[in-house]
């Protein structure tokens, strides 16, 4: 499974203040979608989760094929 981030056009001035707020210093990708770098995303092609680190909706559906429901068995707390 994969997903499309699309980073708007941004000016040197926008770069340098994303920057500057360190928060894309310690992130794959060097931006925090899920933070201040959502701002400069323009649109995504696939599962948010993806981008954020875990994919939920496809780890859920690969849980309950070994019949381990989250919601039905409560394993989030």
């Amino acid at each position: 499974m994969s997903t499309k981030v699309y980073i708007k056009k941004l000016s040197k001035q926008e770069i340098d203040a994303y920057v500057e707020t360190g928060e894309p210093l310690d992130k794959a990708g060097a931006y925090g979608i899920q933070g201040l770098g959502a701002v400069i995303v323009e649109k995504i092609e696939g599962d948010y989760y993806n981008v954020v680190g875990l994919p939920l909706n496809a780890l859920t559906n690969a849980l309950k094929e070994f019949g381990n429901s989250v919601l039905e068995n409560n394993l989030i707390k």
